[in-house]
């Protein structure tokens, strides 16, 4: 497998990003090792909180939830996904399946970090990896937060905005990461936050990460990871662990997912799921303190 590692420099004086980049080294199994960045805030014996992004962010899209976890006492842990932010980054498309990236988390999370007891907050990308890790090694985690996401199989349909998303990105021949982040968000980025989004990504060689992503959602139901997905769905419905839907009220891409998984996940019966007002697909940008405090509460409760 090919590796691409963006060059330190290229992330120096990221607004409101002041973390110290931590590194985790992951077998690869086709031999060598793949290195995966994140950060890190609050007190190290405190409830852990693993923090998934999605497609085509990277951890500072959890920039304003960070301190708000870390001031309720929580351990907040941001990875980026192979292929993002400070993480390695495999060099070809056809590196990239939705199994070696739930492959990678888990190696992530439980080889390299060990975390146990742990609660998951994933949006867009992060819930389908996170989902996964979650039904497939149950005894790991204390909680769900799923905020703007899903697990799909397939047997229905994606959005007709996602459709168009997927073919923008196909047919790209400069993949402006930056755009593609304002385009799913209510506010209106500043520049400088719109280049921390730029920032892993120097080039286009460094992009096959976000270039793959769309193609990897199981949209048709042969996908190669349906069946994993349809199996992750029946163990997820049999769990009893407490799940809490964090929705916003303005993301055409996963809006209808929230109801389902609010009624098909026992451990969301009997909640009040919030639902985050004025916030777009990247709700961690328009209402990062809201959604942060609402994963605070759950934690603690």
């Amino acid at each position: 497998m090919r590796l691409l590692r963006t060059p330190e420099d290229r992330f120096a004086d990221l607004p409101e990003f002041p973390y110290e980049p931590r590194y985790a080294e992951l077998a690869d199994p086709d031999g060598g090792l793949i290195r995966v960045g994140y950060v890190e805030a609050g007190p190290a014996d405190g409830p852990p909180v693993l923090l998934l992004h999605g497609e085509p962010s990277w951890s500072y899209l959890y920039r304003k939830m960070l301190p708000v976890l870390a001031a309720a006492g929580l351990r907040a842990i941001a990875p980026d996904l192979v292929g993002f932010g400070r993480s390695d980054k495999p060099g070809d498309i056809v590196d990239h399946t939705y199994a070696r990236h739930v492959s990678w988390m888990r190696g992530f999370a439980f080889d390299a970090l060990g975390l146990s007891g742990v609660t998951l907050v994933g949006q867009d990308w992060g819930g389908l990896i996170g989902l996964r890790l979650v039904a497939e090694n149950p005894s790991r985690f204390a909680g769900v937060v799923a905020a703007n996401t899903g697990l799909p199989t397939g047997d229905q349909d994606m959005p007709e905005v996602w459709h168009q998303f997927r073919a923008a990105v196909e047919n790209a021949q400069v993949l402006d990461i930056g755009r593609f982040i304002q385009s799913g968000c209510r506010s209106v980025l500043p520049a400088e936050v719109r280049a921390a989004y730029d920032a892993p990504f120097p080039n286009e060689m460094y992009k096959a990460g976000p270039r793959a992503m769309p193609g990897l959602v199981p949209y048709r139901p042969d996908n190669p990871a349906s069946d994993a997905n349809r199996a992750a769905w029946k163990t997820l419905s049999s769990l009893d662990l407490p799940f809490l839907v964090a929705f916003s009220d303005g993301d055409p891409i996963t809006g209808a997912m929230g109801p389902i998984l609010q009624r098909t996940m026992p451990g969301a019966a009997g909640r009040t799921h919030p639902v985050i007002a004025g916030a777009g697909h990247f709700l961690q940008e328009d209402a990062g303190e809201e959604l942060a405090e609402q994963v605070a509460r759950f934690v603690r409760g």
